[in-house]
């Protein structure tokens, strides 16, 4: 050693050798060993050295020229230089030093293949990435393709199919190039660094949000059986799933509502065990429930309000009404990079256990590909969007927030799990609770906002008419938003279209103005821009009141049930069927409002005979839901 210090010898490297090598070593190592201290390793306690090789007697060259002639004698002719540079080896190398180096050369990764035939290999498996998945054979073919188009492609040998199909197997491992196309993808996008990890020291630090097929059908209205979408938000620091819904297609109110049911306390529905009280798990349910009363009758689900949320670049979560809605309760929304799942990865395997640990265990069970289907799902016994809901939220709260999650272990103890309810009360000591109550004010200011002018005859939304006694002030009017150009700001619901609200600030007040549709005694069940869309297909340069017609008869098919369809085989596609399906699961147990249409919208109708309006019930969002009778 240059620098004098002894260092441990690789004896583990014996094992690149072949077994031949590594015998012969170890029958040379007994040999320099008596050399060098006087017996084998394997002699007995007490044993004596022999003469000629006592170190007290003899020098080390005398010891070793001593060795040669026994060993030229046994059989094996060794000089006394050979010895010495064996020794020497040994002391230096340890028992690596005494085997043949020759026999443990490395060959090359890839043997005699040329690296020109390597480069294109690795570029044809390159170039499956984000390709349809294909067999080896359409690899080697394209690596061959590859080849031929270098400049120098003329000079260079092209193997055999054999070998390539070797060399294929050794480039090809763990890039799935001829498996799962998905697989694939995630894959390849893959960073080459370690992965590394945001910490997250207090609930609503950092959450994740993602929406994904649930691999279950649903009954719709009509009969219609079809997968529903799951939006889930899961917090990072205890893992709890703080909100999830089912919906048929998720839209960026949806999104919304997931924020306002995420800070709101979930209260126990009816048939829920009452296990399920916040009193009765392992939730501080006093010390909460002295700082937000509406914590009395709460589920032990916990309350958090998420300070960043991470996302994808879903259209659903970039959309100007969730931003915005995170802007309004003061959140930080970060994306991810594109093409990015694991940098949220934390939602990705939640929605994944939701599957494992839910949803296969639910009637109508389709599995997560079509490969894994059964057949007749559709005509077997299926629940019902808003059940499935249900069945959802008590799942969560009696079994996802009490079961150990091995990501939630004891740094002191890693044998001891914690569950999201036990490290939600653990972190709730050191980080408090802050409570956010969210009014029906709160709610609009969630929905999706548009703005437009207000006219004469109120305003006009695809095709749709809305008006109020109460716009009269503000017809043909400026805003005073110079930047939208003078038009007033508005919010809808999508999957209700009976009514907007528009933004009123005259004189410093901030008030919003409810308008309903003015064909709303048409209809009668709320229904979204879906069924209006469908509607207005059916009936071409159709006017307001037709399109209205045609909607309310289209809903009101869908509400008489299957038994109709035997009567009328031809007036009900299946697509007719579909959309009022997924259009009234989106309202279950929406009331109607009352569109106040008996008084005059304003002047210009004074003299307009107005058809009877049969009062329906009505139900306001501005109305607080915790104010007790």
């Amino acid at each position: 050693m240059t620098d004098g210090r002894r260092r441990v010898p690789p004896t583990s490297r014996l094992a690149e050798f072949p077994k031949s090598a590594a015998d012969q070593a170890l029958w040379w190592e007994r040999h320099i060993l008596e050399v060098l201290h006087g017996l084998e390793p394997d002699a007995p306690r007490g044993t004596v050295p022999r003469p000629e090789f006592d170190p007290g007697r003899h020098s080390l060259a005398e010891r070793e020229r001593a060795k040669a002639a026994e060993l030229t004698v046994s059989g094996h002719p060794v000089t006394a230089s050979g010895v010495k540079q064996r020794r020497q080896r040994y002391q230096r190398d340890g028992l690596v030093g005494l085997a043949d180096g020759r026999s443990a050369k490395q060959m090359p990764a890839f043997g005699r293949v040329a690296p020109a035939v390597v480069e294109a290999m690795q570029q044809a498996i390159a170039e499956t990435g984000d390709a349809s998945s294909r067999t080896i054979g359409f690899v080697v073919w394209r690596a061959k393709q590859l080849l031929v188009s270098r400049e120098d492609g003329g000079r260079i040998e092209v193997p055999s199919d054999r070998t390539l199909y070797r060399l294929f197997d050794k480039l090809a491992t763990g890039t799935h190039a001829t498996g799962s196309a998905t697989t694939r993808r995630s894959v390849h996008t893959r960073p080459s660094g370690p992965f590394g990890e945001v910490p997250a020291s207090a609930p609503g630090e950092l959450m994740q949000i993602d929406s994904t097929p649930l691999d279950v059908l649903v009954r719709l209205d009509d009969g219609i059986a079809e997968k529903v979408e799951m939006t889930a938000m899961v917090d990072i620091a205890t893992r709890s799933i703080t909100a999830a819904v089912l919906r048929p297609s998720t839209k960026a109110a949806d999104a919304s509502a997931l924020l306002a049911r995420s800070v709101t306390p979930e209260t126990v529905r009816p048939g829920w065990s009452q296990a399920l009280r916040m009193s009765r798990s392992v939730l501080p349910h006093r010390r909460l429930l002295s700082l937000d009363e509406r914590l009395a009758h709460a589920a032990a689900r916990p309350v958090i309000v998420p300070e960043t949320i991470v996302c994808d670049h879903g259209k659903v979560f970039i959309s100007h009404n969730f931003r915005a809605s995170c802007r309004y309760l003061g959140i930080t929304l970060q994306p991810t990079h594109k093409a990015s799942p694991f940098e949220k990865g934390t939602i990705e395997k939640t929605l994944g256990s939701v599957a494992t640990l839910f949803a296969q265990y639910v009637a109508g069970y389709t599995g997560r590909s079509t490969d894994r289907r059964g057949r007749g799902l559709e005509n077997g016994r299926l629940w019902s969007l808003p059940e499935l809901q249900d069945l959802l939220d008590e799942w969560i709260i009696a079994v996802w927030q009490t079961r150990p999650h091995d990501a939630l272990r004891d740094p002191d103890a890693p044998k001891r799990a914690f569950s999201p309810n036990e490290k939600y009360a653990m972190l709730l000591e050191s980080c408090g609770y802050v409570p956010a109550p969210l009014n029906g004010e709160d709610y609009v200011e969630l929905l999706p906002e548009r703005w437009q002018a207000i006219n004469a005859y109120g305003i006009r939304i695809k095709h749709r008419t809305y008006d109020s006694h109460e716009l009269n002030p503000l017809r043909r009017q400026h805003s005073g938003v110079a930047e939208k150009k003078g038009l007033w700001e508005i919010h809808h619901d999508p999957y209700d279209v009976s009514r907007i609200w528009v933004r009123d600030r005259r004189g410093g007040a901030d008030r919003w103005i409810t308008v309903f549709w003015k064909q709303l005694h048409r209809v009668g069940v709320p229904f979204g821009e879906m069924a209006w869309d469908h509607a207005r297909a059916q009936v071409p340069g159709g006017t307001e009141e037709q399109i209205a017609d045609a909607a309310a008869a289209l809903l009101n098919r869908a509400h008489d049930g299957p038994g109709e369809e035997k009567a009328r085989p031809s007036k009900r596609s299946r697509r007719d069927r579909r959309v009022a399906a997924r259009t009234r699961a989106t309202n279950t147990d929406r009331p109607i409002p009352d569109p106040h249409a008996a008084q005059p919208a304003h002047d210009d109708e004074a003299d307009t005979d107005l058809a009877e309006v049969i009062p329906l019930g009505l139900f306001d969002p501005l109305a607080n839901p915790w104010r007790r009778p």
